[in-house]
Parts: C-alpha cells; sequence; structure tokens
C-alpha cells in the first residue's frame, strides 16, 4: 500500500528457494510462457528513478549499505536513512533502513533531528485534507512543465499555471498539472500531465532500475502512460481522463469480473525480471527490521506501538512463513497492489464494453506467489480511502467479500487463464484450492501493509493516519488467521 487512492494513486513460485515457503505441490496446469501484446486498455504506469547523489549502492551485488522501501532491493527492499551535510554535490552514505531526502517532504522530517519531533504523522489535519498546493511545489512544478514539456508550456506565465492536488496518495504526492483553457498545444506537448513527487519512503535503485524497464515494454506495447519528464524528485506522466473507482465498486458483479480477466492476463505475462518470488519475504523482512528499531516520541504513538509489540510480530512472521509453506501457489508476474486506486474507470468508452477497466501504479510489480494479488485484492473491498476526515480511511470488515463473491471472482481468472494454459484439474476443485490460497495470502497482505504504515508513520507527511491504520490491518490479520489459519 503503498497508497494510494483516487483516480492515480495509489492504493506487485518456483517451488523452493533459500529462506522462501516450499511448495509441497505444483498444481497439475501447464501454463505457456507468452508475453501479451495489444491487450487493450490493460495497463497503466509508473516509473521512478532516483540520482546517484540521493542513494550510493557499496555492495557488489547492488543492494544498499541498508536498503528501504516501499520497494525492495530485491523488490522489497527498504533504502536508508540519509543526511546530507552539505550542498546537494556531497556524496551520501546510506546508512539505516529508511531513505528519506529532506528535500522532497512539504515539511522537514523528524528523522533529521532536533527538537521537533512529532513522528511525522500529521494529526493536526483533522479538519479534512489539505486542497491548496504550496506556493514551493507550485514554482518547482511550473519550472519541470515548462522545461520538459517544451511548446506551449514555455510561453504561458507562472500565474496562469493551473495545478490542484490529486488526493489519495499515500506513498507519493500527485499533482495534475493543465494548460489554460484558451492555450492550445502547439506541438504534441499534452494539455493535461500528472505530476507525481516521490514521498519520503523510496524504492531501491536495483528496483528502480526493474521498473524502469517494465514501464518501458508497456510502453511499447501500447499498454502504459507516456513518460513526459522524469527527474530526482519525480516524473511527469500522461493524464488519463476516467472516473474515480470507489471501493463499494469492488464488490459490483461486472466490475469485479473485469478486474480478474485483467489480473490474469497481466500474471501471463512474461518479463525480464528474477522469476524467484522474493519479493514479499523479502519486503516483509527487510520492514520488520526497520519497524524493531524504531522510537516514537509521541505519547499517542508510543502507547500504539507498544500495543503492536506486544503481539511478538517476528514470532508471528514465523507462524505465517509456515503456513504458506503449506499453501501451494503458482509464482506468476503480480501487481501486489490490485486496489481502487489503482484501477481506472476510462472515460469515453462504451458503458457495456467489457475493457472499461486499466490497472495502473506498478511501483510493487514483481514476481511473486499469485495468491498474493487474490488475498490482497480481496483485503481492499474492506479499506476506503476517500474517507475525509481523521484517519482518512474507513475499515468496514463486513464488506470483505463472501464466499459467493469469490468465486465469482476466481471463476471469471480461470475463464480467461484457460485462454493462455492447458488445465486438466477438476474445476470444482481447482475453486476451492485457490479460496484456500487467497484467504490465507490475505494474512500477508495485512502483515505487509500493517508493517509499511508503522514506518510511514515515522516519516511521512502525507494526511493519514498510518498508525491507526497498522493497528486496524494487524487485528484484521488475527481475525483472519483464526479462520483460515
Amino acid at each position: 500500500m503503498r497508497l494510494r487512492l483516487s483516480r492515480y494513486v495509489r492504493l506487485f513460485r518456483s517451488s523452493s528457494f533459500t529462506g522462501e515457503p516450499h511448495l509441497s505441490a505444483s498444481p497439475p496446469c501447464r501454463v505457456r510462457p507468452t508475453v501479451i501484446a495489444g491487450l487493450p486498455l490493460l495497463f497503466a504506469r509508473k516509473l521512478t528513478m532516483q540520482s546517484s547523489q540521493d542513494v550510493n549502492s557499496s555492495n557488489g551485488d547492488g543492494s544498499l549499505d541498508k536498503a528501504d522501501k516501499p520497494g525492495p532491493v530485491p523488490p522489497g527492499n527498504i533504502p536508508a536513512i540519509t543526511t546530507e551535510h552539505s550542498g546537494p554535490q556531497t556524496e551520501r552514505r546510506v546508512e539505516s533502513t529508511v531513505v528519506v531526502d529532506e528535500r522532497r517532504l512539504m515539511t522537514p522530517s523528524p528523522l533529521f533531528g532536533g527538537n521537533n519531533d512529532d513522528d511525522s504523522e500529521a494529526e493536526s489535519f483533522r479538519d479534512g485534507r489539505t486542497e491548496e498546493v504550496d506556493r514551493e511545489t507550485r514554482d518547482r512544478a511550473f519550472a519541470w512543465c515548462r522545461d520538459f514539456l517544451a511548446g506551449s508550456w514555455k510561453t504561458i506565465s507562472e500565474n496562469d499555471f493551473q495545478i490542484s492536488i490529486v488526493s489519495g496518495g499515500l506513498s507519493n504526492l500527485l499533482y495534475l498539472c493543465s494548460l489554460p483553457e484558451d492555450v492550445h498545444p502547439v506541438g504534441e506537448e499534452p494539455h493535461q500531465v500528472l505530476l507525481r513527487i516521490y514521498g519520503a519512503i523510496l524504492q531501491g535503485v536495483d528496483s528502480l532500475v526493474l521498473e524502469s524497464v517494465m514501464f518501458a515494454i508497456l510502453a511499447e506495447r501500447t499498454l502504459g502512460p507516456k513518460l513526459y519528464g522524469i527527474f530526482p524528485d519525480g516524473r511527469l506522466e500522461q493524464y488519463f481522463p476516467n472516473t474515480r473507482m470507489c471501493t463499494e465498486q469492488l464488490s459490483d458483479p461486472a466490475i469485479s469480473a473485469e478486474i480478474a480477466t485483467k489480473l490474469a492476463r497481466f500474471h501471463e505475462m512474461v518479463m525480464p525480471f528474477n522469476k524467484e518470488p522474493k519479493w514479499l519475504f523479502g519486503t516483509i523482512d527487510k520492514y520488520m527490521d526497520q519497524v524493531m528499531k524504531l522510537s516514537f516520541v509521541r505519547e499517542a504513538h508510543v502507547k500504539k506501538y507498544k500495543k503492536l509489540m506486544k503481539y511478538d510480530l517476528p514470532g508471528e512472521l514465523k507462524n505465517l512463513r509456515a503456513l504458506l509453506a503449506e499453501t501451494p501457489s503458482p509464482v506468476v508476474f503480480c501487481h501486489n497492489d490490485v486496489q481502487e486506486g489503482n484501477i481506472l474507470i476510462l472515460e469515453n468508452t462504451d458503458q457495456s464494453s467489457t475493457d472499461r477497466l486499466m490497472l495502473i501504479d506498478f511501483e510493487y510489480s514483481s514476481y511473486n506467489y499469485r495468491g498474493f494479488d487474490f488475498g490482497n485484492h480481496f483485503c481492499e473491498w474492506v479499506y476506503d480511502y476517500t474517507y475525509n476526515q481523521w484517519p482518512f480511511y474507513k475499515a468496514t470488515p463486513e464488506n470483505y467479500p463472501t464466499r459467493e463473491q469469490q468465486l465469482h471472482f476466481i471463476r471469471n481468472y480461470l475463464a480467461e487463464q484457460r485462454r493462455y494454459s492447458d488445465c486438466d484439474m477438476d474445476q470444482t476443485q481447482m475453486e476451492e484450492d485457490m479460496i484456500i490460497e487467497a484467504n490465507r495470502y490475505a494474512l500477508a497482505s495485512h502483515f505487509l501493509w500493517g508493517l509499511w504504515s508503522i514506518i510511514q508513520a515515522k516519516i511521512s507527511k502525507i494526511e493519514f493516519g498510518y498508525m491507526d491504520y497498522a493497528l486496524c490491518r494487524f487485528d484484521a490479520y488475527f481475525k483472519q488467521k483464526d479462520l483460515f489459519s
């Protein structure tokens, strides 16, 4: 999670390998490795770059001195706390486990010391989310659009430059930048673009390279957005007119069926990345290391952190590993964050079309256990991130999909999968196995995003109740565990 929300938010097995679950058996389905090309309205976006001045890799294997995340170093590490003692040309050494670039935060990060350590969580935003763009961000956005887009963007004044907040991003800050209505492009420059400014938790160098390759592949197949500009602080992306998907729509039978179809196509993709499913537990392990070393200052956070520590998270992680080791799930190229904020309902499309939706935001995508995509998506039926009062999310546990709703999703997934694979397994048995697979991997979703949220509570300035969300996810984890372990 990342996160998330809104139209552009938020919000990616081999049998065995060291430190990962071992499959007790492979399903008797023979999947042909195919590269899906020309699929309409399937995916869109995400490429993140980071300059060498921001993070310096010192290990021969390409990992950082200490990696952070959301996003790894295999896919899933946590790159590191960095400090800048002189000018921007100063080489910085990666020391700890969370990469923070102070220049990228709208307000100073408490990780940089001082007596004003408020643990970063913005509980002062109790009157709703901020709607105004601060002056510094506006100035930088104008300069980026002028320099990277050129054309008409170079002719307008800063007073005529239009920028608004795209709400909901929990990992990055998102803005819609536009030319005035009476100014028309003189060439191929766009009239509107999406500006993404990277948040406090950044990805590892390796994952950024992989994501760049993925972005290029999807763009070449006309499945992804155009990239108009990229810089150390963020990037400019193609903007897709769309209708925001609401959490409640995930349970709509037609929408659920199309999401299942899109996910099946995504899983059939063959990408030039490491095929070992290291992302899930690689990411969880990195997060766990960081979480166990955190210390909070605010009394409210201290109490919540102590409550979380009473769960014995390291011991619980061992139990989760053991459970998933007994839960067969094939390795496929996973999205790893299929929630309503990462699914666009495209405008200007036939409402009766079965291709109205577009998956976006691939910052977590990697080879992973299929069950995680299922379980993670089912968990997202519960959480509404458009709630405009603190803590800026609303959890409705009774919205978790019923058995019938899960079967509807799974059957549509399998119907699409049959187009690409040969399978002689009994349909009923396959459905039952996939329900167990999905609901056990839902535990991994709760665990992953719970840890992620604890870290965000320490360093993020985005308006969201991260610590409350962490408690909510772990509470759901233990309830789910009682049902499916």
